[in-house]
């Protein structure tokens, strides 16, 4: 091939599918106990605090790991960092089931999956800057994104079945055991470079990580949109987390609750493949990213307000399908409005302000609950207004015009190589 000539693998495809497998995975395990918290509490002899913790401990680990993460993303690639993460993940996920009658052991083995979680999901735009085309980073990206949701929504729907046809420990065993055998598949499979670069080497420069976050921390619309990340996936976090606190005063139960939550990463799956495709097809970032926040405030209000069954799964399936949608195409606005910063950078310091905003909703609303039955009304008024307040940032934000000068350097035109 003609030195400097840019060219799309097809294996790009193979690349994008091991990494979503890891995510998948690593979100798997992140969100096992959530939906069996009052039988873990029972089996290991704990309070439901205890068994939140194993949870939580994925947020506090990534407030302490995500910037070493980055940093060796985009030092060292995202192959060895993912494969760092892999590895965590399946060592860790594998111990979960070899120790599962201790609380203890397994509270340190979820704390080692924790840590990997930063070196895989920061990694997403990485890998979609390696081996796909500008006009394509969008639609990886909303992929990547796509493996976390269905890893949330396999550990949600499998958990309690497992956790009756096979046990506890044998449920945690199997899960550590698959996370193993996709991490092997990582290595084997992953490359961190094609051959050619998808891209004109003019536009893939990128500088080194401290220099690079310097720069981008003074970058008006990178901070817009550190912002708007802040709010957004801090109230995902907080909904997602409370939904039956937030429902049940409202006479509905807890089934009705784990299928609005269902619902709402159902909605998230949907428009993580809708949303981010028509971004690349109509070559814009920012008004699908005020789309999506547009979009979630009525289903935030619904969620908020809503006392019949129907009204309330529209609610979670329309808040999920906007904003998750809007994520992965703010994580590759991100990306190109913060050039020459490095991808792993950039998605780092927006996953680290949704960690950072998901804390202290989760525990603002537990702290300001009113009237007798614990009412959460008032808190997600003031998220839902935090959200109009995005909405009203995203209006500032302007175009990287990246996708433009791709397309005037010929990019275009790369041809697909089998």
């Amino acid at each position: 091939m003609e030195q400097g000539t840019s060219r799309v693998y097809s294996y790009r495809w193979l690349i994008l599918v091991v990494f979503m497998l890891v995510a998948a995975f690593n979100q798997l395990i992140w969100i096992t106990f959530a939906p069996i918290t009052d039988a873990a509490a029972a089996y290991y002899h704990v309070s439901q605090l205890d068994i939140g913790l194993l949870s939580m401990s994925f947020m506090i680990a990534f407030l302490v790991v995500s910037i070493p993460a980055s940093w060796v993303i985009d030092t060292f690639g995202f192959r060895i960092a993912v494969g760092i993460g892999a590895g965590l993940t399946g060592v860790f996920g594998l111990m979960r089931g070899l120790v599962a009658s201790n609380f203890t052991l397994v509270m340190v083995a979820q704390i080692g999956t924790a840590v990997g979680q930063p070196f895989i999901l920061n990694a997403l735009t990485k890998v979609a800057a390696r081996w796909f085309p500008i006009e394509e980073r969008a639609t990886a990206s909303g992929l990547g994104s796509l493996a976390m949701y269905l890893g949330i929504l396999a550990g949600l729907a499998l958990t309690p079945a497992l956790t009756g046809g096979v046990g506890f420990a044998n449920m945690l065993l199997y899960y550590g055991i698959g996370a193993l055998v996709v991490g092997f598949m990582f290595i084997i499979f992953a490359r961190e470079h094609p051959p050619t670069p998808p891209g004109p080497a003019e536009l893939e420069e990128r500088a080194l990580m401290f220099d690079g976050m310097k720069q981008i921390l003074r970058n008006r619309n990178f901070l817009l949109l550190m912002s708007i990340f802040f709010i957004g996936l801090g109230v995902f976090n907080s909904v997602t987390t409370w939904i039956e606190d937030i429902i049940s005063p409202r006479g509905f139960t807890a089934g009705q609750a784990g299928t609005a939550g269902g619902l709402m990463i159902v909605g998230g799956i949907v428009g993580a493949v809708v949303l981010p495709t028509l971004s690349d097809k109509y070559r814009k970032r920012v008004p699908f990213i005020f789309i999506g926040l547009a979009g979630t405030i009525p289903g935030m209000l619904g969620i908020t307000f809503a006392t019949s069954t129907a009204l309330l799964y529209t609610a979670c399936f329309a808040l999920g399908f906007f904003l998750l949608s809007s994520g992965p195409i703010g994580f590759q606005y991100g990306a190109e409005i913060g050039r020459p910063t490095p991808e792993g950078t950039s998605n780092g310091l927006l996953l680290l302000m949704g960690q950072i905003s998901g804390i202290a909703f989760i525990f603002a609303m537990d702290a300001f609950r009113v009237g007798p039955n614990g009412s959460m009304t008032p808190s997600l008024l003031v998220m839902t207004g935090l959200l109009f307040v995005g909405l009203l940032l995203s209006t500032r934000l302007r175009e990287s015009g990246l996708v433009a000068a791709s397309q005037k350097a010929g990019l275009s035109e790369a041809t697909t190589v089998k």
